[in-house]
């Protein structure tokens, strides 16, 4: 009752009728990178895949297929349980559509069960993804968010998204605010899972007139910007916010809630402590030591980052950029909301 289905016609069954798809690989293996949306039911936890696979290398693989059926058959009912939780059309798969797969599928099958099992698994699905960023036409215009850190550009791409406009949360897909301490924090996503993220989030909004995004450089945390966004970004329209040095430091309190990470913030500002002035440097280590968490962040923006990134502000300039001055995040979202509104009526 299973059936092999190939990585085109899952995507064309997931977006005709709507699939669940499950990833049966062990925790680690899912935590590290999977399909985006899918849920884990992993047929080995990462113990049992790390003796299986140990007997696999060093015994013979009979003997890893013994101990694999061992464990599998002792917790069957609770794995089936799992399964039958889950409505509707199932597709599993594992790392390359391999045993781990097949016996989910073939089980599921035995019990009634049906499913599908994607053909070449996560490893063809990975490579789909990287053909595809090599090759995508990327068709919708950018509108690029610009400003000094801590000028509420997330937050202002958070509420054009609860709008309904097209946004890519390039931060939120990398796990990370782009900063030395941008890991404060957040989860880290790897170059895979991103990707992933980053793809799926794009082919949604192809038929859009615009999307907007923020002024990220290449790399972001622990990922790297592909050409395709790198590319597009440099011909996109610029709308550069600027918000009072006093806004900017309540904003970054406020996102990064220092109090709750000392030791991570402490850490990430040894960093870069040699590249700010001996004593500027020791003023700001001391603030962080005593919990003067406003005055520390003040400093870092007027002594590093602010110095640091001005350059980028003239990096683009073009008549069609825009310039947003506010009090507030909240007053600039308004602003930037209005300037996209305008630039679809002019296309009417």
């Amino acid at each position: 009752m299973f059936q092999d289905i190939s990585l085109e016609d899952w995507r064309s069954l997931k977006d005709r009728a709507g699939v669940t798809t499950i990833d049966v690989r062990s925790p680690s293996e899912y935590k590290l990178a999977t399909i985006p949306g899918s849920l884990n039911i992993p047929l080995f936890n990462d113990e049992e895949r790390a003796e299986v696979g140990t007997l696999y290398k060093q015994t013979s693989i009979e003997a890893a297929k013994e101990r694999g059926l061992e464990i599998v058959s002792a917790k069957l009912p609770s794995f089936i349980k799992e399964f039958s939780k889950i409505p509707g059309n199932k597709t599993v798969f594992c790392w390359r559509g391999g045993m781990r797969s097949k016996t989910t599928a073939t089980v599921l099958s035995l019990m009634g069960i049906r499913s599908y099992r994607l053909t070449g698994g996560y490893r063809t699905y990975r490579q789909w993804v990287v053909d595809q960023l090599d090759t995508l036409t990327f068709h919708p215009n950018l509108f690029v968010l610009q400003g000094h850190t801590g000028c509420g550009k997330t937050e202002i791409l958070h509420k054009l998204k609860e709008k309904g406009v097209p946004v890519l949360d390039l931060e939120g897909m990398a796990g990370h605010r782009g900063s030395i301490f941008g890991g404060i924090g957040l989860e880290s996503h790897n170059q895979k899972m991103f990707d992933s993220l980053l793809l799926e989030e794009i082919l949604t909004m192809q038929n859009s007139r615009y999307i907007t995004i923020e002024a990220e450089s290449r790399r972001v945390g622990k990922v790297v910007l592909p050409d395709l966004v790198m590319n597009k970004k440099e011909n996109g329209v610029f709308i550069r916010i600027e918000l009072p040095l006093e806004e900017r430091v309540r904003q970054i309190l406020q996102d990064y809630r220092p109090w709750e990470h000392p030791e991570a913030c402490s850490q990430a500002f040894k960093r870069i402590k040699a590249r700010i002035h001996t004593p500027i440097a020791h003023e700001i280590q001391t603030s962080l030591d005593a919990g003067k968490y406003e005055v520390a962040v003040e400093m870092l923006l007027r002594y590093y980052y602010d110095p640091r990134y001005a350059h980028s502000f003239h990096q683009y300039d073009n008549e069609d950029s825009y310039f947003v001055k506010a009090a507030t995040a909240l007053e600039a979202f308004h602003q930037v909301e209005q300037i996209l509104e305008q630039h679809q009526q002019n296309l009417r």
